[in-house]
């Protein structure tokens, strides 16, 4: 006799093909938190809703669901949580959102963001510029734009990895000569982000090398050059013992920004607090899907709770890893999946129609993943929407 299973059971695949009873676990009861943290600088880089009602043609500015895009920001910073704007995350670039869409985004959120009393960044680029190889004048001309719009709105920028500068840069000296121009006419402190290969290959020679270890010695410099305009850099080369390394480097009024989706628990909680020791910031990707458990944790690392907070940041790292698993910068998928089983959007459509860039068997391990952190808000509706998802793949 077969027993019918109940609205929170499902059937779901395993890699060796073979189908189990998958039960959904109790949703977690997480506190809100609307107040910004005072131990360490909290931001996520959070994604985008597509407006899957409009007609699109792929390759062509995609359509924006504005209202849900928003309501998203409003869910980080009721945990706490900041919004670095604009960033790789909300799928900017070639097929996704372009520069009027991201300037459009970054007033947006930056409104938002001053209604909640949260903090916020943006990103500045260069993503304007369409000559394929520009002059380094027009680089700098191109990221100023886009510094302005940012400070217009009342905010501090993230100058992000510029592959015009890529273009145009033939040595270290180049990119020292453009961030410095670039940062001397910024009014507000801002992020330098430091983008590293394994998320985009064709930043190959970023900062005029190949060589990493030449590449930071090249970073350090611009840093100790330009240290009053700097609140921080963004480190995302996804290596914890290079970004140790290099924030005991860096000048102390200088921020570490950890961009590690891996091993961003040891790297926030750094080697102690107080002078002679080392911590990082946080401005991840991750924290788009796991921000009310990094919320409790953070809550308890203003309390002096490092236990606490090492356990719930620890919980995190295998859905991590399994999302950010190569090629990383797939992670997008994931993101967007995530917040759809959630409920906080209607549909798993991504900006640029990539959806279909993560296999079925990796989207069931986030599923797996993420129920067993208790993060689904609704079960009910996450096994519904998983279900209907297997069911369109074959799987019933």
């Amino acid at each position: 006799m077969t027993t019918a299973m109940t609205a929170t059971q499902l059937t779901i695949p395993r890699a060796d093909g073979t189908l189990v009873s998958h039960s959904m676990h109790e949703a977690r009861d997480f506190p809100k938190h609307p107040a910004p943290f005072t131990s360490r600088s909290v931001f996520a880089a959070p994604h985008v809703t597509a407006d899957i009602r409009k007609e699109y043609t792929p390759g062509a500015q995609p359509p924006v669901d504005w209202d849900a895009t928003i309501r998203f920001r409003q869910h980080l910073f009721s945990y706490g949580i900041g919004v670095a704007e604009a960033m790789d995350t909300s799928e900017r670039g070639p097929g996704g959102l372009d520069w009027s869409q991201a300037k459009q985004l970054i007033t947006l959120g930056s409104q938002a963001a001053k209604d909640a009393g949260a903090q916020i960044v943006s990103g500045a680029g260069t993503d304007q510029l369409t000559d394929p190889n520009p002059s380094l004048q027009a680089v700098v001309d191109a990221y100023l734009e886009q510094l302005d719009h940012v400070e217009s709105q009342g905010g501090s920028a993230v100058i992000r990895a510029s592959h015009a500068l890529v273009a145009a840069a033939s040595n270290e000296d180049d990119y020292l000569w453009v961030y410095g121009q670039v940062l001397s006419q910024a009014k507000n402190p801002v992020i330098v982000h430091w983008l590293g290969t394994v998320f985009d290959p064709t930043l190959e020679g970023y900062w005029g090398h190949t060589d990493i270890p030449a590449a930071m010695e090249v970073v350090l410099r611009m840093a100790r050059d330009n240290e009053s305009k700097l609140r921080g850099i963004k480190f995302s080369l996804l290596d914890d013992e290079l970004e140790q390394h290099f924030r005991r480097q860096v000048p102390q009024s200088i921020r570490v920004f950890t961009g590690d989706d891996y091993g961003y628990t040891d790297l926030l909680l750094g080697d102690g607090e107080g002078p002679g020791f080392h911590h990082s910031h946080g401005l991840l990707g991750v924290l788009d899907p796991i921000a009310p458990i990094a919320s409790v944790g953070f809550a308890a690392l203003d309390s002096g709770d490092r236990a606490t907070f090492k356990a719930e940041l620890d919980s995190t790292i295998p859905l991590a890893v399994k999302m950010f698993e190569k090629p990383a910068a797939s992670y997008k998928v994931g993101v967007v999946f995530i917040a759809w089983l959630s409920g906080h959007q209607d549909h798993y459509r991504m900006v640029t129609g990539r959806e279909g860039m993560r296999s079925l068997q990796h989207l069931t391990d986030l599923f797996v993943g993420t129920d067993a952190l208790g993060l689904f808000p609704d079960p009910e509706l996450s096994a519904h929407r998983m279900r209907n998802f297997l069911a369109v793949n074959g799987v019933e």
